[in-house]
């Protein structure tokens, strides 16, 4: 997985991800979700960063966010996602019953460029695709969406380094093409950067990111010689 180097002020957006354990639905109700808006706002004040985005959906959240110092975006995502857990498994009476999360959470660095503003499109469009909602704004559990809540519960979030296009919104409510949305979930899956071939190679050595192996065994390599393998 990808970790969090060492950045200069301004640097770096993550896209982070997590999922409930065997897809279990973490927001069953609306107490759900105000619950996990409140715990989001409580952990930016105790845990500053810049947070661009983000979209809540029943089985998992995504988050966009925009770290200055190294450290900071792991302090934030622990004190989340401990906390979190703690309070849902004392609201659902089952404290001691096991995991809540499938694991640490998944994050990827973004170019702050036209990758970033497909990212956040794709975080945007959640519940759309998802047919939660008809419109991207529709869904109050989302940065675009959270207009519809009352004041306490919205989210304080931070413009992103790359200024969005004037029909923001129109865009977000358009469709991605097939290969924007496969490409966002190969960065997902392998927590693999997404910019250009310039910027990957500098910030794959940076963040100490490898390909990932191929699965199954690797292919034992014959000597050559004539040699018989053992």
């Amino acid at each position: 997985m990808a970790r969090t180097a060492r950045i200069a002020p301004g640097g770096l957006v993550y896209h982070v991800l997590n999922r409930g354990v065997g897809k279990i639905r973490l927001f069953q109700s609306r107490k759900d979700h105000v619950a996990f808006q409140r715990c989001l706002i409580e952990a930016l004040k105790r845990n500053p960063i810049r947070l661009i985005g983000y979209c809540v959906m029943p089985t998992h959240w995504h988050l966009l966010l925009w770290p200055e110092r190294d450290g900071e975006l792991a302090g934030f995502m622990m004190w989340l996602t401990n906390t979190h857990v703690r309070r849902w498994l004392a609201a659902h009476r089952q404290v001691g019953s096991g995991h809540l999360y499938q694991g640490r959470y998944k994050n990827f660095a973004v170019k702050s460029d036209e990758h970033l503003s497909t990212v956040d499109r794709y975080i945007a469009r959640n519940a759309v695709r998802a047919k939660l909602a008809e419109r991207a704004e529709l869904w109050p559990w989302s940065a675009v969406g959270q207009g519809q809540l009352e004041a306490e519960l919205r989210v304080p979030l931070t413009p992103g380094p790359v200024k969005r296009r004037q029909d923001w919104l129109a865009w977000v409510n358009q469709a991605q093409t097939a290969a924007e949305e496969e490409a966002i979930r190969r960065c997902i899956r392998q927590s693999r950067p997404f910019g250009d071939d310039r910027w990957l190679s500098r910030t794959m050595r940076q963040l100490g990111w490898t390909e990932p192996r191929p699965p199954g065994r690797p292919k034992k390599r014959h000597q050559k010689s004539g040699a018989v393998p053992v």
